[in-house]
């Protein structure tokens, strides 16, 4: 049997987080060539690029060290939204690969969907994260704003991206 105190470690938020990446990893490859990493990638600024890279992995990583409950109202709320959340950015990535060339998969408001529709699932996964496992001086919010941080740099890099491929 498993010891109760990994058990325990196991019930996280992070788990949340698997229908995001294996979304990704399964459809990333159907988007249109301008979200192919050699496209993507391609001259951003590298402290850009380096910040995105930190709070990705803060924002990826802190779900994982959270306790998944659903005993106050504001945890059932944030689940409720976590799931229309991942409706909506799930959505988004539709239009993209469905039909590349459409007004909306070509205009910033379409092509940057995926990069800021996922601020109502990570809004969900906040008011899930109420604390951590360990005594800490956590609150939700600031899930919350490491993910809005997050989001504006990969906003930033999606609208560079967007800039350089729609001319």
């Amino acid at each position: 049997a498993m010891p109760q105190q990994l058990l325990r470690y196991l019930k996280n938020t992070g788990w949340l987080l698997v229908p995001v990446l294996l979304w990704n990893a399964a459809l990333s490859p159907r988007l249109p060539n301008a979200f192919t990493p050699a496209v993507f990638m391609f001259n951003i600024p590298p402290l850009l690029s380096a910040t995105e890279s930190v709070l990705r992995i803060a924002v990826f990583a802190l779900p994982f060290f959270a306790p998944f409950k659903l005993a106050t109202k504001s945890q059932k709320v944030g689940f409720a939204v976590y799931g229309v959340g991942l409706a909506i950015y799930f959505s988004s990535w539709l239009p993209l690969i469905a039909a590349p060339a459409s007004w909306w998969s070509t205009s910033a408001v379409g092509f940057l969907a995926p990069a800021y529709t996922p601020l109502v699932w990570l809004l969900g996964l906040a008011l899930l994260m109420r604390r951590l496992h360990w005594p800490s001086p956590y609150r939700w919010w600031c899930y919350l704003v490491l993910s809005v941080a997050f989001l504006g740099a990969h906003i930033g890099h999606v609208a560079i991206v967007f800039a350089r491929t729609s001319v």
